[in-house]
């Protein structure tokens, strides 16, 4: 190779190399976000299932798929300060549960789309309407406002002797009202008094359990 071919074949492959390693600096795999609104020692069991049928359908963690879990830890803002970093971070979307995470998710952003599992969807504002969701924002309902009287009538059948029923609830998930005005209609039919007891951190969990 004469001197002045191999000057100009070095130039070009000093020209491609730095392309070269912009690209590999620049791919990664795609990302999922799983917001928990629990702990780790409460939800890891879901947050396997999950990353089991992802490998079951092709998407192996690390290999074809980033996934990334948080866990909020019943607090609000911290699902708030999570739902930021996945902005950040540009993630390829978010998967999450309980209306507080989800609704964090979908004030903080409507382009990456949000996967929610439970709840009222309707109800809570995650979706227009169960026909024509819109937005960026979709999943699954557990329909448990729906079934909330339900539940109710089959404890009835179950302690025919029931006359007044505690229930303790979560104060700051927005689906409680709606669950809560469905329990009170079915126990005026049933002729039970109900009582509710808020929860508002886990704390109040041990409070309850000395009563």
């Amino acid at each position: 190779m004469k001197r002045r071919e191999f000057i100009t074949l070095l130039g070009g492959a000093a020209a491609v190399w730095p392309l070269a390693a912009h690209a590999r600096q620049t791919w990664r795999l795609p990302a999922i976000g799983f917001l928990s609104p629990t702990t780790a020692s409460i939800e890891n069991h879901r947050v396997a299932a999950f990353v089991q049928r992802l490998r079951e359908l092709g998407w192996i963690e690390g290999r074809t798929v980033a996934i990334k879990v948080r866990w909020a830890e019943g607090r609000s803002e911290r699902a708030a300060e999570i739902v930021a970093e996945f902005v950040r971070q540009k993630i390829d979307v978010i998967v999450s549960r309980g209306t507080v995470s989800v609704l964090a998710a979908k004030q903080a952003t409507s382009v990456i789309p949000i996967v929610f599992a439970g709840g009222d969807p309707v109800g809570t504002g995650f979706v227009v309407s169960l026909a024509r969701p819109g937005g960026s924002v979709t999943g699954l309902s557990f329909q448990q406002t729906d079934l909330a009287g339900k539940r109710l009538e089959r404890l009835r059948e179950v302690v025919p002797a029931l006359r007044r029923l505690a229930i303790l609830a979560n104060a700051g998930n927005l689906v409680t009202p709606l669950d809560m005005r469905e329990v009170e209609a079915a126990a005026g039919t049933l002729g039970l008094t109900v009582i509710m007891v808020e929860i508002r951190r886990m704390e109040d969990l041990l409070s309850v359990s000395r009563v």
